[in-house]
């Protein structure tokens, strides 16, 4: 069921962890122990603000009949938030949830529209991340033909991004007056996103050279000047699982290369594990179609304001709060009503 129900198996946890970090010879696999002592450090926060949680639940009801009613509900209020906020470190207790990550947004069928639907989504996720204290950097951008972009990469760094941005995956689809329409009439755009954890620990990835299509060119999109004088964005082609990486976020050709190569091991690092697990499908990227019938989620601008998630029924008719970045609320709904 999740929640607080898994207090108890966190605590089981929490005891193996503690046995194994007393284990002598512990710190010899330096990067593997303070893996290790992290998860033990982060699973122990849990458990202990569950126990105060409860004593200072216990100690509210002992005050009951010597508090004021206005009092008892200021500080019941308190309790409440500090149970949503515990519910929401316990459904962030994923092996990577903890971890920073990379958003892509592509968009699909309709053209103009769709690439402007998919500058909306970049521009929603970049407003969620300046009013979370989230830092974002964008790797890459290709622009449309005629408006919005064929694709961007943003790496978001914080708090648990990971975790909370994970089940962005999927297809988005929109319904709005068209503003390329000259006949004003209803469009309905798709754009699919897709969202990674940036692993910390990768094992050692063979990456054969044969195997590798590297271009480079002129860097287009945001970046200033100094960005294009250069060929310096590179593109990095995988053939035999034909993953392509794009990186653009540095004057730098070998930089770029760099990166590119970073991200590249990233994701297959990710097919790897995805394979590995596919029955638990907690890794797996988004493999449908990007068109009508596929999505996660829908915003719908005209003939009336709804934006509803079709997997935890979340629903708002606030839509241009959600498309301001305004997606806290939604991405908490979510973290506790999608297994």
């Amino acid at each position: 069921m999740g929640g607080l129900f898994d207090i108890p198996n966190l605590k089981i946890k929490l005891k193996e962890l503690a046995e194994e970090i007393n284990q002598e010879g512990f710190w010899n696999d330096f990067d593997k122990a303070n893996n290790i002592n992290r998860e033990y450090t982060r699973i122990k926060k849990i458990v202990e603000n569950y126990d105060n949680l409860l004593d200072n639940m216990e100690t509210l009801e002992m005050l009951k009949d010597e508090l004021e009613d206005r009092e008892y509900s200021l500080e019941y209020q308190k309790l409440e938030k500090s149970i949503l906020e515990l519910e929401c470190q316990v459904h962030l207790s994923g092996p990577y949830d903890n971890l920073s990550c990379f958003l892509e947004i592509h968009p699909g069928a309709g053209g103009t529209e769709s690439c402007d639907w998919a500058s909306m989504l970049l521009r929603m996720y970049e407003r969620f991340c300046e009013k979370n204290n989230y830092h974002f950097e964008k790797i890459y951008e290709t622009p449309g033909e005629e408006a919005g972009i064929k694709s961007v990469l943003i790496k978001i760094e914080g708090e648990y991004p990971y975790g909370y941005l994970k089940r962005e995956s999927g297809v988005h689809r929109l319904v709005r007056i068209s503003p390329f329409d000259a006949g004003r009439r209803r469009h309905t755009s798709f754009a699919s996103v897709i969202v990674t954890p940036e692993f910390q620990d990768i094992p050692e990835i063979e990456i054969k050279e044969n195997d590798l299509k590297i271009d480079v060119y002129h860097s287009s999109g945001a970046g200033g000047q100094s960005v294009n004088t250069s060929n310096s964005a590179v593109r990095i082609t995988h053939l035999p699982t034909k993953i392509v990486v794009t990186c653009q976020n540095e004057r730098s050709q070998l930089k770029n290369k760099d990166m590119a190569l970073k991200i590249l091991k990233n994701k297959l690092y990710e097919r790897e594990l995805s394979l590995k697990e596919e029955e638990k499908n907690s890794l797996k990227d988004t493999s449908k179609n990007i068109d009508f019938g596929s999505q996660i989620r829908s915003y719908i601008l005209e003939p009336y304001k709804l934006v509803k998630d079709v997997r935890s029924n979340y629903e708002s008719n606030e839509p241009d709060k959600i498309l301001d970045g305004d997606i806290l609320e939604m991405l908490d709904y979510n973290l506790k009503n999608i297994d």
